[in-house]
């Protein structure tokens, strides 16, 4: 199904802040945006996106499950909005089984899309009107990325 009006986007990265949040930085080769969580969300996309298990299932394994048990797919997932700087997003589900064919639109927190199309393998997208009016947070996400991590306890320089 070609998606019209999207711009394709991956997980970049995430970093924990010295608060009770996360950074989190999507986009492609062009551009990066962030958008902020809580520490717990952090912790949930980042075990999605290496694959590490918990001891038992948590919320957004749950719901991983459930897709498998009825054979739902998570066929994509769209940060669709952005309003008073809080980021909007929908989960696109598809069924398909002896009976038909259905197609449902979800509305959903951007991490909890984020969470399970890293579980699923599914494609992420921002809108294109979106997209061109995020401020690109490349140049930010590079410093990041090859800064030095600090640890607690250690001092800083």
């Amino acid at each position: 199904m070609p998606l019209q009006n999207v711009v394709p986007i991956q997980l970049l990265g995430l970093f924990a802040t010295k608060s009770d949040a996360a950074s989190l930085f999507l986009g492609n080769e062009e551009k990066a945006f962030v958008i902020s969580v809580d520490v717990f969300i952090g912790s949930a996309i980042a075990r999605a996106a290496t694959g590490e298990k918990s001891g038992r299932p948590l919320t957004h394994d749950l719901m991983h499950l459930i897709f498998q048990g009825f054979d739902i797919k998570l066929d994509h997932v769209v940060i669709n909005e952005v309003r008073d700087d809080t980021f909007y997003a929908r989960a696109i589900l598809r069924m398909e089984n002896e009976l038909g064919k259905k197609i449902i639109e979800v509305d959903a927190r951007p991490s909890d899309c984020i969470t399970l199309a890293l579980l699923e393998k599914a494609p992420m997208y921002v809108a294109r009107n979106v997209w061109d009016n995020l401020e690109d947070a490349s140049d930010y996400f590079e410093k990041l990325k090859n800064a030095p991590i600090w640890k607690e306890g250690e001092e800083q320089s």
